[in-house]
């Protein structure tokens, strides 16, 4: 009974620690870009677009399709940095600690 009430003490300290970690994350933009910078998108941590920077150069209307191409891996660099970054984060709440297949705390 003892260890239950010890266990339980520390599911509820990770709770907060994860709680905590979702309210940073929620704070947290991350920049992705493509092009050699020329194409930038910043992400929240929640993963929304907060902002698209398109250098001037490339606003030709023969090079949409370029551009349109640069913006979706533009997304994609700032989505993989955002999704290492949660995952650097939940490693520090749970103190590597492996969780269970399918159990997802945030």
């Amino acid at each position: 009974m003892k260890d239950l009430m010890g266990m339980m003490k520390q599911v509820g300290q990770m709770q907060a620690r994860v709680q905590k970690m979702q309210e940073e994350l929620a704070l947290m933009e991350i920049e992705g870009q493509s092009g050699g910078g020329l194409v930038k998108i910043t992400l929240t941590g929640k993963g929304d677009v907060r902002r698209v920077q398109i250098d001037p150069s490339l606003a030709k209307p023969d090079e949409v399709e370029i551009l349109e191409d640069l913006i979706v891996a533009a997304s994609a660099d700032a989505k993989s940095k955002l999704d290492a970054a949660m995952q650097e984060k939940m490693q520090e709440v749970t103190g590597g600690i492996a969780l269970p297949p399918g159990l997802n705390l945030f």
